[in-house]
């Protein structure tokens, strides 16, 4: 596996809103934080460039939401921002993918001349799904470390349930088997990145 000293770390809505078990319910991965954390201070020590995604939900409920608490980066992330040798982006969304964030994630990605991307956070299905499909369908050159990502159970139509880490594998096989991304785990990047 070869990172470009370029490659951008896109780090997926780490806010601490998911820390609310009762809303969410049962998650996956009890090492994502860990994981996460680890390729932060890889990519920041070796001055590679970091996005942060925040979400701004929308939905009144939402621990996601602006204005209330949970819609604050985890305190392992704020602790890190604005502490690398690299560029940095913080942009914020409402929707599944970073790329329909503010500032435009494309654009600044570009600009830079990256063409890998590292997508790591929260949901595992969800908008870290959305954004590693979507960087494939752009064109960039997506890394996903399944390891680095946690999700929670869920329920579909006609009562279906599936577990977070169902659902973690169905992202697996799709952004694998369907050629948007190289799933992988966060030791291979921090290895091939260090």
């Amino acid at each position: 596996m070869e990172i470009s000293e370029n490659a951008a770390l896109v780090v997926v809505d780490v806010q601490e809103g998911f820390e609310e078990e009762a809303y969410w319910g049962p998650r996956n991965n009890p090492e994502a934080d860990r994981n996460i954390a680890g390729l932060i201070d890889v990519w920041q020590s070796t001055g590679r460039p970091v996005v942060f995604v925040r979400h701004d939900s929308s939905q009144p409920g939402s621990p996601l939401r602006t204005g209330y608490p949970g819609n604050g980066f985890k305190r392992y992330v704020e602790e890190r921002r604005g502490k690398g040798s690299g560029p940095e982006l913080f942009l914020t969304k409402s929707v599944n993918s970073a790329f329909y964030g503010t500032p435009d994630l494309d654009s600044w990605l570009r600009e830079a001349g990256v063409r890998q991307i590292v997508v790591a956070g929260i949901q595992t299905n969800m908008c870290a799904e959305t954004t590693a499909r979507m960087g494939g369908n752009l064109g960039y050159e997506v890394f996903f470390p399944l390891d680095a990502t946690y999700t929670f159970d869920a329920v579909g139509p006609w009562g279906w349930k599936l577990s977070a880490r169902e659902l973690a594998r169905a992202t697996a096989v799709t952004l694998h088997g369907g050629g948007f991304a190289r799933v992988v785990r966060s030791a291979e990047l921090v290895a091939a990145a260090g």
